[in-house]
């Protein structure tokens, strides 16, 4: 399976996850977690009311019957719950709100810096572990801006005052119970040091796991296709048995904690029952002093607990920032220092000089290629397949950065132009051109969303879109499924044409834009790519030999290296490799 290649394509420096933490998550929201912790300092000193007030209702109201103090201390513990209860509230409602904005504003900043990533960065990764980097990676920060961060503040808090109470009613007893607590502390930081690696390896199997479902069914026509269910299903049961026996490692260490949690307990119980009721029978304390002590303890030992189960939680956070943060040091194709130029407007003269490209280092797929496309004249990329007409083509398109050679349009080098600029000018229609889930309508509307009505109806009427539009009930508002399933290979095709036709691009790319079309379909469209091409620089992928024949220059492409070049007509005279290609189509 592919996996994102870890290291920083660019040479940023990772940013310490910490000082990141605190500089562009906790800091911006300074004021909402000081209301936080302001919060839940209110709601664990009201806690503290009901067991500070156990030991004056057996010592003094029941011990001495004061109807008085019990009055008192019903109204105390009454206003401590009230308090509790409104504190708990609004630290629930202004914190939790506030993680899922944090998630939401990550998600969206991790998917536009996945949208701006090369073009190669796709080629070497899969779509589904991208939704997963995307949706699933950010979800632990909640635990940073949510109530786990202020609860772990206000379990530490709630503890210190629940040690100091102890110690004042007596130290002797505290002083058993630390030895429970110090093995406690010890056992949890080893623990989270083990599970900060299975929770950021957790992540990598789910996005696995996430790539081949949206693969399986995307791809549910060739699974059926091929009578190939159980082996798909075979393949996902795989990967989710890899996620469980990573989750059962995770619970392995959270179990340890939870157990040792449970074993604190018991044993501080168990010595304090003894020692307590030693003490009790010495007089040396009350029975009002013992229960106090009891309750003091829980709220001792309770935060504690609850602070491993968060200290969980917060490592899991860092494990996803782990992730989040190997896309964010990925450079963009923005970034390149060297495109910092404007190309204003354009005539589209193209040239290549002695480019070269290689995919992999040491395996060229391009050597000194080197020719010029005038401006609104067709160029025709001919050859086998592999042969590198792609390649070209994306070159062209910017996708790609030759090795060696340069590329200039206008005498000016491509790799000095702004990508959002140069790709202002350009079109692109592909052999099997994607659309989005939608309407005709909003698939055509792609590249210029502000285009008027007029404009719409006259690329659709170009494309011979409103042929078959005008056979459905809706129209261009016709719903079209995912990818456009509901519809044929030729109309998806028409409709990217008069999403290309809209664009009015200086630059035009066309992977054999008929391939899907059948006879009649393609005579229209020959006809409106006849229009769309007029007065553009356009390069077409050309596997029916048959649809170029009037291209201004034709480049036989074999091994990465132009091997023919010129018109239909004095390649044909060649008696090459065009020749070859040619009479070979036409026989069958």
């Amino acid at each position: 399976m592919t996996e994102i290649n870890p290291k920083p394509t660019s040479k940023k420096k990772s940013k310490n996850h910490l000082k990141y933490v605190i500089r562009e998550i906790l800091l911006p929201r300074k004021w909402l977690l000081m209301l936080g912790l302001v919060l839940i300092v209110f709601n664990r000193l009201s806690g503290l009311v009901l067991p500070g007030s156990s030991k004056y209702l057996i010592d003094e109201v029941i011990g001495e019957s004061n109807y008085d103090l019990f009055k008192w201390l019903l109204m105390a513990v009454a206003a401590s719950v009230v308090v509790q209860s409104i504190s708990s509230f609004f630290l629930t409602k202004l914190l939790s709100v506030e993680a899922q904005r944090l998630i939401s504003l990550l998600r969206s900043k991790i998917q536009k810096q996945i949208i701006m990533l090369p073009i190669s960065f796709f080629d070497n990764t899969k779509s589904g572990v991208l939704v997963s980097r995307i949706m699933t990676d950010v979800e632990g920060v909640r635990n940073l801006v949510g109530t786990g961060l202020v609860q772990l503040f206000g379990g530490a808090l709630t503890s210190i005052i629940a040690l100091v109470l102890l110690i004042n009613i007596s130290p002797t007893m505290t002083l058993y119970i630390l030895g429970p607590l110090l093995i406690f502390g010890v056992v949890s930081l080893k623990a989270f040091g083990y599970i900060r690696p299975i929770f950021r390896k957790r992540g990598e199997i789910n996005a696995d796991v996430t790539g081949r479902l949206t693969e399986s069914l995307n791809g549910i026509r060739v699974i059926k296709g091929f009578n190939a269910e159980a082996q798909e299903i075979n393949t996902f049961r795989h990967g989710v048995d890899r996620l469980f026996r990573n989750v059962k490692k995770s619970l392995t260490s959270t179990s340890l904690v939870t157990s040792a949690a449970t074993l604190l307990l018991g044993l501080a119980t168990v010595l304090i029952m003894g020692v307590g009721g030693n003490m009790i029978i010495k007089e040396e304390i009350t029975i009002g002093d013992f229960v106090q002590f009891i309750f003091f303890l829980g709220f001792l030992i309770a935060p504690i607990v609850q602070m491993s189960n968060i200290g969980s939680q917060i490592t899991e956070a860092f494990a996803g920032l782990d992730r989040m943060q190997e896309i964010l040091d990925l450079e963009r194709e923005d970034e390149d220092p060297n495109r910092t130029e404007d190309i204003g407007e354009i005539w589209g003269k193209i040239e290549f000089k002695d480019v070269s490209f290689s995919y992999e280092k040491g395996n060229e797929v391009l050597h000194n290629i080197s020719f010029k496309a005038n401006p609104g004249s067709v160029t025709a990329l001919v050859g086998s397949s592999g042969s590198g007409k792609t390649t070209i083509a994306g070159l062209v398109a910017s996708f790609l950065n030759p090795n060696s050679g340069s590329i200039t349009i206008d005498g000016k080098e491509l790799g000095n132009i702004s990508l959002s600029s140069y790709r202002s000018f350009l079109g692109v229609v592909l052999q099997d051109d994607f659309l989005f889930e939608g309407t005709i309508r909003e698939n055509i509307l792609f590249p210029r969303p502000d285009a008027t009505e007029n404009e719409l109806l006259d690329a659709a009427k170009s494309a011979h879109v409103l042929e078959f539009t005008d056979r459905f009930d809706e129209g261009l508002d016709t719903l079209i499924g995912e990818r456009g399933v509901k519809l044929s290979g030729g109309q998806r095709q028409r409709i990217a044409i008069a999403r290309a036709i809209l664009a009015n691009p200086k630059t035009l790319i066309l992977d054999e834009a008929t391939s899907n079309l059948d006879a009649e379909s393609e005579a229209f469209i020959q006809e409106s790519l006849a229009r769309l091409m007029h007065g553009r620089t356009t390069f077409v992928i050309a596997h029916r030999l048959s649809t170029i024949r009037k291209a201004d220059q034709i480049l036989v492409i074999e091994k990465g290296k132009i091997v023919e070049r010129g018109s239909h007509e004095s390649l044909i005279e060649q008696h090459g490799r065009y020749f070859d290609l040619y009479n070979f189509q036409a026989r069958i």
